[in-house]
């Protein structure tokens, strides 16, 4: 049996026999062998004391010494800091023989400020010296007289020099008293030393703190505002290029938690705008488009009239969409319009283009805003309209279509190496410098700049007319250069394209077409630029159109001699062949070209080209803008203040709201908007500062500024109401086109909230600015506990 024991029972044994032993000889010093002492020493833990429950009352406080002793040094700063208790009534309970009751006096308190304390609970006197530094009682008569008992022989303390308190206070220096109050003194002045101490070093801290900080806010803003890039492509510390955020950090030695506080800005922006906002009528402005990653983005521009009456488009909000189904569009727009507690009953217009998701007259996205909203109605972006009649007008003339696929080629071949680049310039320069020399052309600051060949963007064709307008400046300096490369290309290929672009390039028809193009694209073009503003109101902007119908047909009219003769003295110049006008045209190539006889070479220029052309422009013009017959349009028309208000009616203004705006005027006001706008008819017109406005943009900021929308406020109501109405998207273009800027290839894992916030606050920067780092450090310290102490 001995030999099946394990080893591990007897150590087993060994330990319980060891254990007795010490519990029969509890105490140990410094002489017990090992094999006495015991196996394990157990730790007394001790609870933490509260200091804010420490009792007041010196009869009913626990005694110094019970405390553990690692923790009185804290309770003695605690009581000291406090003072002593000093409780004062109005008449203290009596004690002593009927005959002499006697009881304690609160003028003692003025006798012995700093040690004296009282305790109602015993009506006793107590030392607060003695209590914090006195040892343990050792046995002796009134040796706890002041810190356990307390005194209340009230009979000795009258007793002159012999009272009580005097003969607990000593003359002897080292009395026991005077000794616990010197040490009380000490160390309540090194308490107040040290707190001093501590309230300076946390005061620079949260210097430090919110220094760190606002370096880190102003970074960030400055990184946002100029779409830099945050982070680097290696952040490690031994890295030599730690990224634009680290390395200006390090510049301005600060620190940390940027998208937090980039966060806090974006929401402040948006506040912002929302507080604008306030419980005006609103319109939505939408658009999509694809992220550098490859991600579908839905951006949100909130377009409003502000209290000032000025017209405002501000970028809201974009946000990532898993497909572009106009009910997915939907749920994502009212998910951010009821974030920011905004209410789609005061939605009046929606902004988007003419995709079948966006306008679909029974499951587009403006029809499920109507089904919510009946008064949010669907306006057509007109510059999207205006970029459809360019593309359709010139693809419906087939030697137009065939002139911009030539002019394309052209630009490639020139503009397609570093060298070709660089002789073009020099050219120029070259040409430049002989005009200068002969005087043909002034100097000056800004004038006589080298430019290059600017290529057209695949889906804004209004940047064709810089297109147009480049290649005629520079063409005698792009001529050169095709005939370099047809002698010197180091390719077949090269020299046969450089020579099919030079024969295109200096036959007639292109250059004919080239100036009628720049003629065309002239006109449109102001149109085009005139609806990219964010204040452009949609009265003006029909207005603009009818300008440009104008335009147009008065070139289709007067515009043929002038463009021939402008042709002709351009062919002189370059030395280009100018076929006979009389005679006849010969349609086709090659062997397939043939003869009409009864078609010359003006007939087909004038008739085929010219007024073909304008036609086509024309008649898509007409197609596509046709809100002269959307009756909200017409009756709206007649609140523009233009000609002295001419098109002023009351009644149509009235019809307007019956039919279109109930809902924003209540029966009652409707009956007094009549009388409202007789006073307005004879009033407004004859107002100094109001009666040449042009348009109702201008018109409401005037009402605002002379203080008429307080004398007029229903009218007021109105024109608002118009101005919501969107223009185009132009704004969501912008919000895209600075996407493209800041996430880019390099950038393209940026998290969808980290873009949203960057881009409200890079586009929206002049409100951002307003925003002192302060205000955004009590948002960021407000937000949650923070480890670094900032207030």
């Amino acid at each position: 049996m001995v030999k099946s024991s394990t080893i591990d029972a007897f150590f087993k044994r060994k330990a319980s026999q060891s254990l007795e032993s010490n519990s029969s000889s509890p105490t140990t010093n410094l002489n017990t062998s090992s094999h006495d002492r015991p196996l394990k020493v157990y730790k007394i833990e001790h609870t933490e004391v509260d200091i804010n429950s420490l009792v007041c009352d010196p009869g009913l406080r626990l005694p110094i010494w019970d405390y553990p002793i690692d923790q009185r040094d804290k309770i003695h700063r605690a009581y000291i800091k406090a003072g002593p208790y000093q409780h004062i009534l109005p008449n203290y309970p009596p004690s002593g023989p009927e005959k002499h009751r006697r009881r304690f006096q609160s003028s003692w308190f003025k006798l012995f400020p700093s040690w004296l304390e009282y305790s109602p609970s015993k009506d006793a006197a107590f030392c607060l010296s003695c209590y914090l530094f006195t040892k343990k009682p050792t046995g002796r008569p009134r040796s706890s007289a002041f810190t356990i008992e307390g005194f209340c022989n009230w009979k000795k303390v009258n007793d002159g020099e012999n009272c009580g308190f005097l003969s607990h206070v000593g003359k002897d220096p080292n009395s026991l008293h005077n000794v616990a109050e010197q040490a009380c003194k000490d160390l309540m002045s090194q308490s107040q030393h040290i707190e001093k101490i501590i309230e300076k070093q946390t005061s620079e801290q949260v210097v430090k703190n919110r220094l760190r900080l606002k370096t880190s806010i102003d970074t960030i803003r400055w990184l946002t505002f100029q779409a830099c890039a945050f982070r680097g492509h290696d952040e490690r510390p031994e890295s030599k290029n730690r990224g634009n955020f680290l390395e200006m950090i390090k510049i301005l030695a600060s620190y940390n938690e940027r998208k937090e506080k980039l966060h806090i800005l974006s929401s402040n922006v948006r506040n912002a705008i929302r507080e604008e906002i306030s419980d005006a009528k609103f319109c939505i402005i939408v658009d999509e488009a694809r992220d550098e990653s490859k991600r579908e983005q839905m951006a949100l521009v909130l377009r409003f009239v502000d209290k000032d009456g000025f017209l405002r488009e501000q970028f809201f909000d974009i946000v990532h969409i898993l497909d572009t189904v106009a009910l997915t569009l939907k749920k994502s727009i009212c998910a951010i319009i009821s974030r920011h507690c905004l209410s789609i009953q005061n939605i009046r217009g929606q902004g988007y283009d003419g995709a079948s998701n966006m306008r679909g007259e029974w499951n587009g996205l403006q029809a499920l805003f109507l089904k919510d909203c009946p008064f949010a109605y669907y306006i057509h972006c007109f510059a999207h309209r205006l970029q459809l009649v360019l593309v359709a007008a010139f693809k419906e003339v087939k030697n137009v279509y065939h002139f911009f696929t030539k002019l394309t080629t052209i630009v490639n071949i020139v503009g397609v190496s570093c060298k070709r680049h660089d002789e073009l310039q020099v050219i120029q320069a070259e040409k430049i410098a002989h005009l200068l020399a002969i005087d043909e052309i002034e100097s000056g600051r800004g004038l006589n700049q080298i430019g290059t060949l600017q290529r057209a963007g695949d889906t804004r064709w209004s940047s064709h007319f810089n297109f147009v307008c480049s290649l005629i400046k520079m063409f005698d300096a792009t001529c050169p250069i095709l005939r370099n490369i047809i002698t010197d290309g180091s390719t077949y290929s090269q020299r046969g394209d450089a020579d099919a672009a030079y024969i295109a390039m200096t036959s007639f028809e292109f250059i004919f077409i080239l100036h009628l193009m720049q003629e065309i694209m002239g006109i449109t073009d102001n149109l085009c630029q005139a609806l990219q503003s964010q204040s452009q109101d949609i009265l003006n902007a029909l207005d603009l159109v009818s300008t440009t119908k104008v335009l147009i047909q008065e070139l289709r009219e007067d515009g043929w001699d002038p463009l021939l003769e402008k042709v002709t003295s351009f062919c002189n110049q370059y030395n280009v062949d100018i076929p006979d006008m009389n005679g006849r045209y010969a349609a086709g190539r090659g062997r397939f070209r043939h003869q009409h006889d009864h078609i010359t070479m003006e007939h087909h220029y004038e008739f085929d080209i010219f007024t073909a052309t304008i036609d086509s422009q024309l008649q898509e013009l007409n197609r596509r803008f046709n809100e002269h017959t959307m009756e909200l349009l017409v009756l709206s028309s007649t609140l523009d203040p233009r000609d002295s208000y001419k098109s002023f009616r009351i009644d149509d203004i009235c019809k307007l709201i019956d039919k279109f705006y109930p809902q924003d005027f209540t029966e009652q006001e409707k009956i007094h908007l009549r009388y409202e706008l007789q006073h307005y008819e004879r009033d407004i017109p004859q107002h100094p500062e109001l009666r040449n406005m042009l348009t109702i943009s201008k018109l409401c900021q005037g009402l605002v500024k002379t203080g008429k929308s307080v004398i007029y406020p229903l009218v007021d109501r109105l024109i608002r109401l118009v101005l919501t109405l969107p223009v185009s998207t132009a704004t969501t273009e912008r919000a895209f086109s600075a996407m493209k800027i800041v996430k880019t290839r390099l950038r393209n894992k940026m998290e969808d909230e980290f873009l949203a916030d960057t881009l409200v606050v890079n586009i929206e920067k002049e409100i951002a600015e307003k925003f002192n780092a302060e205000s955004i450090i009590e948002d960021f310290y407000s937000m949650k506990e923070r480890r670094a102490q900032l207030q």
